[in-house]
């Protein structure tokens, strides 16, 4: 049995210091899973790698299992709708990979409980 591969993806921007804090959250999740499975960053557009060719590179470290995690605050257009076609074209592209995708960070309660912490902690 292969690996199972977490891919975080993101919008993308021109400005490389926009994805920082993506390759933060990053090295403290492959920290977090330590041996269990390769952690990486996958964009939509103005940055690399894009998702097939993340997906193809974890699958080059010998994962059977992918799980995009979109991380986006809701799930707008990128999400319902290119996020969707993308994921199918890296399942036609490797059919005995499973090839899963979350839903957007931020439609998850605890995500909303640490932002609103957040968000308390800066009142003065």
């Amino acid at each position: 049995m292969g690996t199972h591969g977490i891919v975080l993806f993101g919008h993308g921007a021109r400005d490389p210091r926009w994805a920082e804090p993506f390759a933060r959250l990053a090295a403290k999740l492959a920290a977090a899973r330590g041996d269990a499975g390769p952690v990486s960053l996958a964009f939509l557009e103005l940055m690399s790698p894009d998702l097939p060719a993340a997906v193809s590179a974890q699958v080059a470290l010998g994962c059977s299992d992918i799980t995009v995690v979109p991380v986006f605050f809701g799930q707008g257009g990128h999400v319902r709708r290119d996020l969707p076609e993308i994921v199918a074209r890296c399942r036609e592209a490797f059919p005995n990979v499973a090839v899963r995708c979350a839903t957007a960070v931020g439609e998850d309660e605890a995500v909303l409980d640490a932002v609103a912490e957040y968000c308390l902690r800066q009142v003065f």
